[in-house]
């Protein structure tokens, strides 16, 4: 089977301690806004524009200063994790991985705006660190980042070792969903 990356940006986004999350109604779990890394697009662009055209709002990214410049060379906002995460596995092999750039970004409000064609305002919800913590307790279908994610709720502007933001065991295309 042949390997394919492609290249994803996801954004934790946050206003007043709580995080914006949707349902995704094929893997049955909460997710923040993110999507694919269009052509010459770079990921904190993608990052942006997910939100934009998800949440409708414009958002602030949260990044790690950075100050390499030089009249050839401009620093771009790092995001706070990188992931390589198994998407496509059939028969032992992986067919499909996405590199996810993780983002947090701040919101000045909660008004949830989506662009035509994306999931309505009413199919997101605003999560404080507590209910991700009482709802993940329950088995509430939550990827690990989102709990982890309740420190930089918290106030904390980074998170532990080994932040995932994966996806459960299940079926994709006949194929086993695996979770690195």
């Amino acid at each position: 089977m042949e390997l394919t990356r492609h290249f994803v940006a996801t954004v934790y986004v946050v206003h007043d301690g709580a995080t914006a999350l949707h349902e995704h109604d094929k893997l049955g779990m909460w997710l923040p806004p993110g999507g694919h890394v269009e052509r010459d697009e770079l990921p904190h662009v993608t990052a942006r524009r997910e939100v934009s055209e998800e949440l409708g709002l414009d958002i602030d990214l949260v990044a790690p200063e950075s100050e390499i410049t030089s009249p050839t060379v401009a620093s771009i906002p790092r995001p706070q994790h990188f992931l390589l995460e198994d998407i496509d596995v059939c028969e032992g092999e992986v067919g499909h991985q996405h590199v996810d750039f993780i983002y947090y970004g701040r919101a000045e409000n909660r008004e949830v705006t989506p662009a035509a064609g994306e999931q309505p305002a009413a199919d997101w919800e605003w999560f404080t660190a507590d209910a991700l913590d009482r709802r993940a307790a329950k088995g509430r279908g939550f990827p690990d980042g989102d709990i982890r994610v309740a420190r930089f709720l918290g106030g904390s502007n980074t998170l532990s070792r080994g932040q995932r933001h994966g996806l459960p065991p299940d079926y994709y295309h006949g194929c086993a969903f695996q979770r690195m």
